[in-house]
């Protein structure tokens, strides 16, 4: 199974990092929050939208951008711009990826993105939009990168039985 780090650059809206833990707890992968933030932890905006959920993440903060890289100095990271040429879907990601992600009313900072270009990535939408929903933008980014996987780790085929699928009716 991949080994996905998702880093919130700055999260501004806690109801998104919520819905982000959630989506962390259900795949395995790593939360990685980069303060400032734009909430506090116990806020229970955050709470109510990963509340049951928040006791299974492996989640770490940071004192700031530079606080990240001095403990991830060789880590292979991909950020998910608007404004990137490549397609999140062209990129092979290895099996320990950073997905970086920045706060919602700015994004990620055009320096950091000029001096990484090369792992920049956008997920395509319509022209003139500003963007997704950062919680949307993850989860898309996290199946993706799962899919390439094969989906290890994750239940498997029929292991799920809430419903008898051969007393179906028609």
């Amino acid at each position: 199974m991949s080994k996905i780090h998702i880093v919130l650059l700055e999260p501004e809206i806690p109801q998104n990092t919520g819905n982000i833990a959630r989506t962390c707890a259900a795949t395995g992968a790593s939360l990685h929050l980069i303060r400032p933030m734009g909430f506090e932890i116990d806020d229970k905006k955050l709470k109510r939208a990963g509340l049951d959920y928040w006791d299974k993440l492996d989640i770490t903060y940071y004192d700031g951008l530079s606080d990240f890289q001095a403990k991830h100095p060789n880590a292979t990271v991909y950020y998910f711009t608007t404004k990137a040429p490549q397609c999140y879907t062209d990129v092979h990601y290895p099996d320990e990826v950073f997905i970086m992600f920045g706060k919602e009313s700015a994004g990620l900072p055009e320096e950091l993105l000029f001096a990484n270009r090369s792992h920049c990535v956008r997920i395509p939408m319509r022209e003139h939009l500003r963007s997704l929903n950062l919680s949307n933008s993850v989860a898309i980014a996290v199946y993706e990168i799962l899919r390439q996987g094969e989906f290890k780790g994750l239940q498997e085929e029929g292991a799920l039985t809430r419903f008898d699928w051969s007393e179906a009716h028609e």
